[in-house]
């Protein structure tokens, strides 16, 4: 009888980047606080994995980024503020929303040393278990969570799972890059794994997403790994290492969603007005707005 693999139940988020690229609002707000509609994009990503069934969030920080911290915390004037003045709605969704006790914890990336690094600084919080990885840029928005659909699969084949989707074959060298066994499927074995690829030569036009699920030994091979790109503890770097063990499978799963990266401008607008535009209490509104300012143009 093959035995079940160990459940995911921890998920860690990557949460200690400068937000450069929306300078000057990220001088004083996270760029995962910046809010699509009227919800932070980390929150977004939360919902997300909460969906899945993830029972504890690792939040990975840095220097300015408390207001995460608080977002995920009773706010006690407010909720009081809300009860006193009779918004049971509002107040119904901000408990909604709160991660129950004990559910999140927070430790601090101290120097930017890049995406391994950020997952090596989480060690000790998830311990010897597999965990689920979210970068807090990337909304998946589909029928079904990304997260959720990775999980089905590693109940199916354990091992490490990486979401993908695909790209035209154009901008393959803009992305890390997968090549798999059967470019079709919805789960497929991974095969190769290359970071941004020179054009013409990726072996497949398979993304990775930003949706990982890890086996813990990716622990020490990050603490042994040397600094790659840009000087950074690089994650591809030790997932190659791992897929070189045999008893480390990786797969690949297809997510068939749209996928909103709110770490570029263009990207977090376009999230903003598609999510906007699914509303019920705006979209109507929303809609109308746009077509009378696209027709001044």
């Amino acid at each position: 009888m093959t035995r079940s693999p160990k459940p995911i139940r921890k998920a860690v988020l990557p949460v200690a980047g400068l937000g450069t690229r929306f300078l000057p609002a990220t001088k004083a707000v996270p760029k995962e606080m910046l809010t699509v509609v009227d919800r932070p994009v980390l929150q977004h990503v939360v919902d997300e994995a909460r969906a899945a069934g993830i029972e504890h969030f690792v939040f990975v920080t840095g220097r300015n980024k408390g207001v995460i911290e608080d977002h995920f915390d009773n706010q006690f004037e407010l909720e009081a503020t809300l009860s006193s003045r009779g918004k049971k709605k509002e107040l119904e969704a901000l408990e909604r929303d709160l991660p129950g006790a004990g559910q999140t914890s927070f430790t601090r990336q101290q120097a930017p040393l890049g995406l391994g690094h950020a997952v090596w600084c989480a060690r000790e919080i998830i311990g010897n278990e597999p965990f689920a990885l979210l970068l807090p840029d990337m909304i998946h928005h589909g029928t079904e969570p990304c997260l959720a659909e990775m999980i089905a699969a590693y109940n199916e084949t354990g091992g490490n799972l990486v979401a993908v989707a695909p790209v035209p074959e154009d901008q393959t060298h803009q992305y890390g890059i997968v090549g798999v066994q059967d470019a079709a499927a919805k789960v497929s074995q991974i095969t190769s794994m290359v970071e941004k690829p020179k054009q013409g030569t990726a072996p497949s036009n398979l993304h990775i997403t930003g949706r990982y699920i890890l086996q813990p030994e990716i622990f020490g091979l990050l603490e042994n790994q040397t600094h790659g790109a840009g000087g950074e503890i690089q994650l591809t770097d030790s997932m190659l290492r791992l897929m070189a063990d045999a008893s480390q499978p990786f797969h690949a799963v297809r997510f068939d969603g749209t996928i909103y990266d709110c770490g570029s401008k263009l990207g977090f607008l376009t999230a903003n007005v598609a999510l906007a535009l699914e509303r019920e209490d705006l979209g109507a509104d929303f809609r109308r707005e746009i077509t009378q300012l696209l027709a001044k143009k």
